[in-house]
């Protein structure tokens, strides 16, 4: 990795008590196999484990900036690109690790392209066990992620915020991610707003990094053959899955969607609080999911007025890396009912 003045590339760490993990994102990027220069920002989200000195101490070159209280993922990596120089931009979490030639692969096969403007991706692997977890992922009609594990299929979903590349005129065009997100879902809006508006999402079929799944915030994942979640967790996802649907799909569907999808949510919240006892997982989760919705209507709907405005394809062209099954139905069925922590 070369570091200078005027960077090609700005890779954009957020950070939020990382200390046992952000030592070895940060090395990951010094050590790239890539001739044009990167600078490395990282966003500290009030830390409470001492991250903020490790950091400084270990990585003095790094441009590192604090927060005195936590903000969240959104507001943390919209910070970073704004003091970002690079003219691409790499979100990286604080818990994944590149390969090598990961700069280098996303670089070329961005200047390969006529038109760069495109959200791109790499492999993602297991960094406890080096198994291969995706290539990018498929959606759901309700924003399920799907893994993808077709090498063959590059066009996709949803590029995880743990790796993410894109211009960073593009993310300008877009607005970045939407502070009320505060974290979660933030990926898949972004993506499904690009693809709404005729810019492609790619996942580049080599290279990669390793990722401790789920180690953020707990859960998000399948452990031992159980599905594993968090009180902390889902109630953001299950919301900001709610606001994508409710800002970027297409008129016709949004009208059969939407509607369903809360449906679905009030049905699966009121069934898990019976069957765990718990009768704060129906007004922590689900309950202020719908509520959320209400409560935004007006800002949600405006905000969709300007979206839909820049639409360039079709609803069959933002459809085309769905899959029309229920996920969560489907993971249900072969783990069984959720681990919610």
């Amino acid at each position: 990795m070369i570091p200078e003045e005027n960077p090609v590339c700005s890779v954009c760490i957020a950070n939020y008590n990382g200390l046992e993990v952000i030592g070895a994102a940060v090395q990951s990027v010094y050590a790239q196999d890539c001739d044009f220069p990167v600078e490395i920002i990282i966003h500290d989200d009030a830390s409470t484990d001492g991250s903020v000195d490790y950091i400084r101490e270990k990585f003095p070159k790094v441009n590192l900036l604090t927060s005195d209280r936590n903000v969240g993922f959104c507001i943390s990596n919209n910070r970073m690109v704004t003091q970002s120089k690079g003219e691409y931009i790499l979100l990286l979490n604080n818990d994944a690790i590149l390969f090598p030639n990961a700069l280098s692969t996303l670089y070329d096969h961005a200047n390969k392209k006529e038109d760069t403007s495109s959200i791109l991706g790499l492999p993602q692997y297991n960094a406890v066990t080096g198994d291969l977890i995706d290539f990018g992922s498929l959606l759901d009609p309700f924003l399920n992620t799907i893994p993808n594990l077709s090498p063959k299929r590059t066009a996709v979903g949803m590029i995880i915020g743990a790796c993410l590349w894109l211009r960073r005129s593009l993310w300008d065009e877009l607005g970045g991610f939407l502070d009320f997100f505060q974290s979660m879902g933030e990926d898949i809006y972004l993506c499904c707003l690009a693809r709404l508006w005729g810019y492609e999402v790619e996942i580049i079929q080599s290279s990669g990094f390793w990722h401790s799944v789920g180690n953020s915030f707990g859960g998000g994942k399948v452990v031992g053959n159980r599905l594993s979640t968090s009180k902390k967790r889902r109630p953001l996802s299950e919301r900001n899955k709610s606001y994508v649907i409710a800002l970027t799909y297409p008129p016709i569907l949004f009208l059969l969607i939407y509607p369903v999808h809360l449906m679905l949510l009030l049905l699966e919240g009121l069934a898990l609080s019976v069957l765990k006892g718990d009768p704060s997982l129906w007004q922590l989760i689900y309950w202020d999911c719908i509520r959320s919705q209400w409560r935004r209507r007006r800002i949600l709907h405006q905000m969709r007025k300007e979206i839909q405005r820049c639409r360039r394809i079709s609803e069959r062209q933002f459809f085309k890396p769905f899959v029309f099954v229920h996920q969560k139905l489907l993971m249900l069925i072969k783990h069984g009912m959720p681990e919610i922590r």
